[in-house]
């Protein structure tokens, strides 16, 4: 309960900071959202199905921030409306626990009507449950199928999503409701690793204070730049197996180019360079063979992505798919394939399915957030089909290219991020 506590009160002063900033913008309206929600759990894993939780269940408080038309971003995003969440959530049993999550959100406004508001909510964050398989009272006996094997941490990510309808009934007054998807896991820092994910459906109220207190909207001009450099480095550590005394060290290096076909939302290309050093026999994981030498080298990936990006002011959400282009560890998985056998395998094969090895081709998502000028930090997710492989944690630069027809000078080629660059063009 202290633990609860803790984070409860961290979650307002992240919600303090947040409408602290907005005022600092020339804005003091904002909303309040309570939403008790029930949900149902979506492909539960066996030793769920075992547990057999009841309908995870619990309520949505929101600090939201309505666009002041003060800020390209909500220009570009159509006054999209930024807040932040608290996620009350008990899973259903006293294995499972209770989870109180917190996180950044955005809506992005789909429909505006007099009598219903229509919105995409988009948000990713920190979720702390109660119990994991290593701290719960059935955790002596490994083997135990009523353990909890949903979560080997404390501490996991929460992704959510859905969709938000408003109905006014006043000025100040809307009845809410939301329909969404929620994930919760840790994305294999520490295992076992089943992780959550639950469809959830929920009815409330919204309240807005100073809703008469608009500004006068500012007309923002267009990013001066199409194309643009990212160059990233990134570090974390994996968890192979609940069997291991350690985790393994992994890295990152990326260098990609994006090309903007609007002011939010950039597509291109990327090389990424992968190392990871539970690829080799010291995993009690079983996925690599243990009958052979493992050299520096074979635990290098390196490939090519699509890269796309969803660009909300200093936020950028990130979703790669990517192709292994050097993949020594292909020849080393440590199971009978139909085709294949024990021996090599070609650049691109047939997998087994999910879970059964690694794959030809991978994923990677996540967000990154400008600190300073066009230096940002990142935190993403990289996963096998629906599989995660790591957590990884980087920082990068963006080299942003000035179109030709924006520069001022000859010397005026990188973009800056800084305050007041619209005035410039």
């Amino acid at each position: 309960m202290k633990r609860l506590i803790i984070l409860a009160l961290g979650a307002v002063l992240c919600a303090n900071a947040a409408l602290a900033q907005y005022y600092k913008a020339g804005n003091d309206r904002f909303s309040v959202k309570v939403q008790p929600f029930v949900g149902d759990y979506l492909d539960k894993h066996n030793n769920m199905k075992i547990i057999n939780p009841t309908l995870p269940s619990g309520f949505n408080l929101g600090f939201e921030l309505p666009s002041s038309q003060q800020r390209p971003w909500q220009q570009y995003l159509n006054n999209s409306t930024a807040g932040v969440g608290i996620t009350y959530m008990d899973m259903g049993d006293k294995v499972m626990g209770h989870t109180v999550s917190i996180y950044p959100y955005i809506m992005l406004n789909c429909l505006r009507r007099e009598h219903v508001e229509l919105g995409i909510k988009l948000a990713a964050g920190l979720g702390y449950c109660t119990e994991s398989y290593w701290t719960n009272t059935l955790d002596t006996d490994t083997d135990d199928p009523t353990a909890n094997y949903t979560f080997g941490s404390n501490l996991n990510a929460y992704l959510t999503g859905g969709l938000n309808f408003n109905f006014p009934i006043s000025r100040n007054i809307a009845l809410n409701a939301e329909l969404g998807f929620a994930h919760m896991s840790n994305g294999r820092i520490k295992e076992p690793n089943k992780g959550a994910n639950i469809l959830y459906g929920g009815i409330g109220a919204i309240a807005t204070v100073n809703p008469e207190k608009e500004k006068e909207p500012i007309r923002f001009p267009n990013l001066p730049y199409r194309w643009s450099l990212n160059i990233t480095g990134a570090v974390g550590s994996q968890n192979a197996d609940m069997a291991d005394e350690k985790n393994f060290f992994i890295s990152t290096f990326h260098a990609g180019a994006i090309y903007n076909v609007t002011n939010w939302y950039g597509v291109g290309l990327g090389a990424d360079v992968f190392f990871n050093d539970a690829i080799g026999a010291e995993s009690n994981r079983g996925l690599f063979r243990t009958d052979i030498t493992y050299k520096q080298r074979d635990k290098i990936r390196a490939g090519v992505s699509l890269n796309n990006e969803l660009q909300f002011g200093r936020v950028t959400a990130m979703v790669d798919w990517g192709i292994y282009l050097y993949n020594p560890a292909r020849h080393c998985y440590n199971s009978d394939h139909p085709i294949y056998g024990y021996g090599k395998r070609p650049l691109f094969y047939k997998g087994e399915g999910a879970g059964s090895d690694e794959a030809w081709n991978y994923i990677r998502f996540g967000v990154k957030c400008r600190v300073w000028d066009n230096l940002y930090v990142q935190a993403l997710a990289k996963t096998h089909y629906h599989i995660a492989e790591m957590i990884e944690f980087g920082v990068g630069y963006q080299i942003p290219f000035i179109s030709k027809n924006k520069r001022r000078n000859d010397k005026d080629i990188i973009f800056h991020n800084r305050e007041g660059w619209w005035n410039n063009y």
